[in-house]
């Protein structure tokens, strides 16, 4: 699915955070969005999936306004942060509030989590614990999973590999690069982690202060170089 942005902007009182004249994210591209702390990718990602509204300008998904249309609510699967969480859930209870509104029977929905048992590493099915009791890696799982298990058309994660082990961080990599080519998902991540950036991202966009620096196509790697000579001299 494609998501198309024009003239956005986005200001706190006097600070602009957001300043993108237009920016196309184009079906299937598996895209991440890095930048030091403060450069507006979280901003950008709230925007897209109309957490907040925009001073100026719009988003558009499939074609419509977030703003206008709940229509992309359906094939967007997102995680930004552990508000996305129901603390005094279990992880099943959650798992299952996000298959009713995504009507995914039960079948389906034990189907789909029997692919991200590598990722629980039985940890989170079957302990009997509340959301709010885990470790913040497990929380980090349970979202991201929440998000995935929808199998969407769009999936928007916020530094996906934090709070992870080195293993955990892998398998999430790995998985995030299966759900793009197996169902041709338009993925947006933000990371610091210019590692795996570079190696699962068919493309990167380096932002600064609300605005777009680099667009980059990531050809086996092509834009490590760039990206690693930016942040030195940073």
């Amino acid at each position: 699915m494609e998501i198309k942005i024009e003239q956005l902007k986005k200001q706190y009182d006097d600070k602009i955070v957001i300043d993108i004249d237009q920016l196309t994210l184009n079906e299937g591209e598996l895209i991440g969005l890095v930048g030091n702390n403060g450069a507006g990718k979280t901003t950008l990602m709230r925007l897209i999936l109309d957490l907040i509204r925009a001073n100026d300008g719009q988003v558009w998904s499939g074609g419509k306004p977030v703003t206008q249309s709940t229509e992309w609510k359906a094939y967007t699967g997102s995680y930004v942060d552990k508000g996305f969480l129901i603390d005094f859930y279990s992880p099943e209870e959650f798992f299952g509030v996000i298959a009713k509104l995504y009507n995914i029977d039960d079948a389906t929905l034990a189907e789909r989590l029997e692919r991200y048992k590598p990722l629980m590493r039985d940890e989170i099915l079957g302990v009997g614990k509340y959301i709010k009791n885990f470790s913040e890696g497990n929380r980090q799982k349970i979202g991201i999973i929440a998000a995935m298990i929808v199998n969407p058309k769009v999936l928007i994660l916020d530094e996906p590999f934090n709070y992870l082990d080195p293993s955990s961080q892998i398998n999430i990599a790995k998985t995030i690069q299966q759900l793009n080519k197996e169902f041709g998902t338009t993925v947006l991540i933000s990371s610091h982690n210019l590692n795996f950036v570079s190696e699962i991202c068919t493309r990167i966009i380096l932002m600064e202060k609300g605005k777009i620096v680099h667009d980059l196509h990531n050809q086996n790697g092509s834009a490590e170089a760039v990206l690693n000579e930016y942040f030195t001299e940073g």
